[in-house]
């Protein structure tokens, strides 16, 4: 099988490649800085190093990248910095995710390919009755003021409901949702529900980066559990937390 890893610089990112690469999946990864990559990832025969901003790549060169690949997954995010929160491109997890769905789209393969979304608690699940308190309403409709990056993430999970939706013929979708990310060095017991089971703002559950990766990896690798949350947004928590 082989996968396009977006977002494979980041702490999740990382994770995720190196759950694929222990599959012996063939991995493309697109990166703007790829000698921040680790020593081991160069030498790996089966990964495939693009050095480029994704965005800056024309329609062409993604449909080629995209054209012999089972399965996209993207872990793109913002940098908490100020020029990470404020500057541009403002939209980068949409814009990518749009992309990488019309150059999919644009294959006319005679298959569908999986698109794997790392996502946030922090939005709701509109084909669902998620229902939240005053309070984080409040909270989540002053972050959509202040915070671009929240706006990003809700806009390119909604992409996916409403654009490619559930009938799509070349694309098929889940979009993870992890509450608090931590750092562990180990897989451990995590738990996967529909909805969030706690307050994504006023009681948030952890789940280890490396825990979301080894989920992500399972729903690209399993197909009866990908059977099982195609077109819906999981949320996933550690077990320990």
């Amino acid at each position: 099988m082989t996968v396009l890893i977006v977002g494979a610089s980041g702490a999740t990112g990382r994770q995720l490649v190196a759950q694929l690469l222990i599959e012996k999946h063939n991995v493309k990864v697109i990166v703007r800085s790829p000698e921040k990559l680790p020593d081991s990832w160069k030498t790996n025969a089966n990964l495939q190093i693009i050095s480029a901003s994704i965005l800056e790549l024309s329609d062409t060169e993604m449909s080629a990248l995209v054209s012999d690949c089972n399965a996209v997954a993207s872990c793109l995010g913002h940098t908490m910095s100020w020029k990470g929160i404020y500057g541009q491109p403002r939209k980068l997890v949409t814009d990518a995710t749009q992309r990488l769905c019309n150059a999919i789209t644009s294959n006319n393969l005679q298959r569908q390919t999986k698109f794997v979304l790392m996502n946030t608690t922090g939005n709701r699940n509109r084909d669902l009755n998620e229902p939240i308190s005053f309070a984080q309403k409040c909270v989540i409709g002053l972050l959509r003021l202040l915070l671009p990056p929240h706006v990003d993430n809700e806009n390119a999970a909604d992409y996916l409901r409403t654009q490619i939706g559930q009938n799509n013929t070349s694309i098929e979708w889940v979009a993870v949702r992890p509450d608090g990310l931590i750092n562990e060095e180990d897989v451990s017991d995590y738990e996967i529900h529909p909805s969030p089971i706690r307050s994504a703002i006023f009681n948030a559950g952890k789940v280890s980066r490396i825990n979301v990766g080894h989920f992500m990896a399972r729903l690209i690798n399993d197909d009866d559990l990908w059977r099982t949350w195609k077109g819906q947004m999981p949320v996933i928590y550690s077990k320990s937390y």
